[in-house]
């Protein structure tokens, strides 16, 4: 199996179809491309679309970098996408920045701010290591204000654009090569590559991504880190991330209900039942709560016209 060590990047997106439906004509890498392509457009929309309620949203220019390096066979990697080197360009969002600046999926990254990114970024020990470090270099340039970025595809002449950034909650998107999970970590929203979502309707997909996200965006790691996962506080950081799936999708422009119909559809199957852990509601539970945050949500948009949950959200959780 192809192993991708991690695939980190700055915030970013995308847009193609499903990838199940084209993933017996796609080779490995390919595959594992379009699913991460189906996430970042997800990503991208839900990160920009809420950043007038993250308190902490950052420039972003829509552009997902990877590194061919990390993963187990290099050189195929760069052969099968056409890189002209390892830093390069997994997808663009429709509509960002990048997009506007002529920035292309598999175009390989050659300078930011005039540093050349080979000389500045050598190849590291973990291999993972290095895409992290270009990441922070890219978002601490564009914290700065527009910034240079040098590019090349293969068979055309080098280029380069000043590109800014717009506001995007703080996440990051990633596809791991294996499993069926879906978790957040405080920074990141990773989906395990064979994540039933993946096979749903863009909403329905996007519903589960903006679970994962408002666990991130509530900072319930940082709770977990300075009191402990008890199973009734976990439940209840569960329990606003369905809370919070409607609002989300609502700013990014998707039909808010999706989320229950992401959790009908997902959770006979995948919710455990009377065998689930017992740190999640049973699935006819969380669709009830949603559905009390839809109204709670749509009476938000009455009155004031947006659906801010920075003022309007009233989390279940808190240090206990």
């Amino acid at each position: 199996m192809l192993f991708r060590a991690a695939l980190f990047f700055a915030l970013l997106a995308v847009g193609i179809a499903p990838a199940s439906a084209q993933s017996q004509k796609l080779s490995e890498i390919e595959a594992l491309q379009a699913r991460d392509i189906q996430l970042f457009r997800i990503g991208w929309k839900l990160a920009t679309g809420n950043a007038p309620y993250c308190a902490d949203a950052r420039p972003a220019i829509g552009a997902l970098f990877h590194d061919a390096a990390s993963y187990g066979k290099p050189d195929r990697v760069r052969a099968e996408l056409g890189l002209v080197g390892d830093i390069a360009v997994q997808a663009v969002a429709p509509g960002s920045p990048a997009a506007a600046a002529g920035l292309t999926r598999n175009a390989t990254l050659l300078d930011l701010n005039g540093a050349i990114l080979f000389d500045a970024f050598p190849p590291s020990d973990p291999r993972w290591q290095r895409m992290v470090s270009v990441n922070a270099a890219i978002d601490d340039a564009l914290a700065e204000g527009p910034a240079r970025f040098g590019w090349a595809s293969a068979g055309e002449t080098p280029t380069s654009a000043t590109i800014a950034g717009v506001p995007a909650c703080p996440s990051r998107f990633e596809v791991l090569d294996g499993g069926k999970r879906a978790v957040a970590d405080g920074s990141r929203v990773i989906f395990g590559r064979d994540f039933a979502g993946f096979a749903y309707a863009e909403d329905e997909f996007a519903a589960a991504v903006a679970h994962e996200l408002a666990h991130n965006l509530l900072r319930h790691r940082k709770m977990f880190d300075a009191v402990g996962r008890s199973q009734s506080l976990v439940r209840l950081t569960e329990r606003d991330a369905d809370r919070m799936m409607p609002w989300l999708l609502y700013n990014a422009g998707y039909d808010p209900r999706a989320s229950v119909r992401f959790m009908t559809r997902w959770g006979p199957k995948y919710g455990g039942g009377l065998l689930r852990d017992r740190s999640h509601d049973g699935w006819d539970e969380r669709v009830e709560f949603i559905e009390a945050e839809i109204a709670t949500m749509e009476a938000a948009l009455a009155e004031t016209g947006k659906a801010d949950w920075s003022q309007h959200f009233v989390p279940m959780a808190k240090p206990e």
